[in-house]
């Protein structure tokens, strides 16, 4: 994701290099004479062309958005969220140091913010941020998935008799 002026130029850098590197994968005859090689690196070249035009799109689309209007920004899971606060950081045209102000925190916390993904941030502070940047869920629909839960369960257990018999064999 790309997250602010400095990446987003980067990411242009970038994708015209990738861009390049397929229009060299392109003309190399010499390469395609082994065809699922030059396929294999073509289409990872590619890969990153296409996943480079994705998050410049929405870079474009979060900075050029009608403050005007409303802007709608799907989460599609709590994960998500960190990025959903940070796009609406961005749609707004605010800088983080504009929104350290109006938290009454240094600028360099809200950087920490951003830079670990709001790892760093506690539960009361994610609800500070999406105030301040006026982020409302229009509809939050939970699905509770018992099988995961069961496969989270035995993931634990398996980890514990790990470490367990690790333990007991290092004493």
């Amino acid at each position: 994701m790309i997250k602010n002026e400095q990446q987003y130029h980067y990411s242009l850098d970038w994708l015209r290099r990738f861009e390049q590197s397929v229009a060299e994968l392109d003309s190399n005859e010499n390469l395609k004479a082994e065809p699922v090689r030059w396929q294999l690196h073509r289409d990872s070249y590619q890969s990153q062309v296409n996943e480079l035009k994705e998050e410049i799109a929405e870079y474009e689309r979060l900075t050029n958005c009608d403050k005007g209007q409303p802007i709608k920004i799907k989460v599609e899971n709590l994960n998500k969220l960190p990025d959903a606060l940070i796009k609406a950081r961005i749609a707004a045209k605010m800088s983080q140091n504009e929104l350290a102000y109006l938290l009454g925190i240094d600028q360099q916390r809200v950087k920490q913010y951003e830079d670990t993904d709001y790892q760093c941030a506690s539960f009361v502070e994610i609800l500070e941020v999406s105030t301040a940047l006026g982020v409302e869920f229009e509809t939050a629909v939970m699905r509770v998935d018992f099988e995961e839960i069961e496969a989270v369960k035995q993931t634990v257990e398996k980890w514990r008799n790990k470490n367990m018999s690790r333990a007991t064999k290092t004493s």
